[in-house]
């Protein structure tokens, strides 16, 4: 498990699930008054290094931005965001395939294709399709893996919520919300954000911990092993936040992002809700974790205590091999690339970049 810092605001827009590839593109897109630029190209055309161009070129002015990872390479990026803004500029190919609505007024496509020599590539085409192949394939066993890893970590939540005391819980998040979240005034439109704070990649588990101090100053950590209750505290809180009228970012969990919520941001309090457990320790210095044990019946829990083990190695293992499998497909899609950036004009990549640059205002 990676531990990820940096200067900027870091997440993830899309990860393997065991549902298969899961994105939030879609609703970024939907985001109150986010003027999005599309970019559609090949592997290997510099569409990751135009955005991180954009992005320094951004922060040097001093302007806020959340740099979004691929979670197929962490360090590359499938986004950027511009707060002060509200733009984002994405890469909208697969497997995160944005086409335009509004072509031209929500949406703008900044095209690559143009940049590539098709004859340069034409000499290549078997082994360039062939690399295609395999990459797709070694990205479907990774799936399968973590699809079997997740049916044992849902195995394990599910243990965990016949042992809980759900009334317990909403208690304490009553007493909780009363404490540290004040109402907004009227006039306060509530909204929401969905970002990916961890992900399943090449490297494993990556967590991006910088994230949290950069949008936090106190943090309510729960320390919870399986789930359960977690998942019910933070779905409570999100209702709650909303209801009082908040802008909030929510990160869904990772391994099943339909039904769970693993971290909650109210970035006008500097607060941030967070879920600690093997697969994305938190860590952060003078913080303590509110254990979620206490809302369970531990003798109830100790009687699943065998199959949790198990469980848990198991399903380690499978994400190790997941992982494993993810760098294999990398060094796939880096051969690809190869042969991409061998056929590309990157003069013409330049100037595309430079009328990025001219329309968000970043010359």
């Amino acid at each position: 498990m990676e531990t990820a810092r940096h200067d900027s605001i870091d997440f993830f827009l899309g990860a393997t699930t065991p549902a298969g590839f899961k994105g939030y593109f879609e609703p970024l897109r939907h985001e109150p008054g986010m003027q999005m630029y599309l970019i559609k190209s090949g592997p290997g055309c510099g569409k990751s290094t135009l955005m991180k161009r954009l992005a320094r070129a951004a922060e040097q002015r001093g302007e806020l931005t959340q740099r979004i990872h691929c979670a197929s390479d962490p360090d590359s990026l499938d986004g950027v965001v511009f707060l002060g803004q509200r733009a984002a500029i994405v890469d909208a190919t697969a497997p995160h395939v944005l086409e335009p609505d509004a072509p031209g007024a929500d949406e703008i496509v900044v095209s690559l294709y143009h940049t590539i020599r098709a004859e340069a590539l034409a000499p290549h085409r078997e082994e360039v399709k062939a690399l295609f192949r395999r990459n797709a394939q070694l990205r479907a066993r990774a799936a399968r893996y973590v699809a079997s890893a997740g049916s044992l970590l849902l195995d394990s939540r599910r243990a965990e919520a016949c042992s809980t005391n759900f009334e317990k819980v909403r208690r304490y998040v009553k007493r909780l919300c009363t404490r540290v979240l004040p109402r907004c005034p009227d006039d306060c439109s509530p909204s929401e954000e969905l970002r990916l704070l961890s992900a399943i990649t090449p490297k494993g588990m990556v967590f991006y911990r910088g994230t949290v101090e950069a949008l936090a100053d106190r943090y309510v950590v729960f320390h919870d092993d399986y789930g359960a209750v977690s998942r019910l505290l933070l779905e409570l809180i999100r209702a709650e936040a909303l209801a009082r009228g908040y802008h909030i970012i929510t990160c869904p969990c990772a391994m099943h992002p339909d039904d769970k919520i693993d971290h909650l941001f109210i970035p006008a309090l500097r607060l941030a809700f967070l879920t600690d457990n093997r697969w994305h320790p938190v860590q952060l210095p003078g913080v303590q974790a509110v254990r979620c044990t206490r809302f369970v019946d531990r003798e109830n829990l100790a009687g699943y205590r065998a199959r949790l083990r198990f469980n848990e190695r198991a399903a380690a293992e499978l994400l190790e091999q997941a992982a494993d499998l993810m760098a294999q497909a990398k060094a796939c899609h880096d051969e690809l690339e190869t042969y991409y950036r061998a056929a590309v004009d990157f003069g013409k990549v330049d100037e595309a970049a430079a009328q990025c640059a001219g329309m968000l205002g970043l010359e």
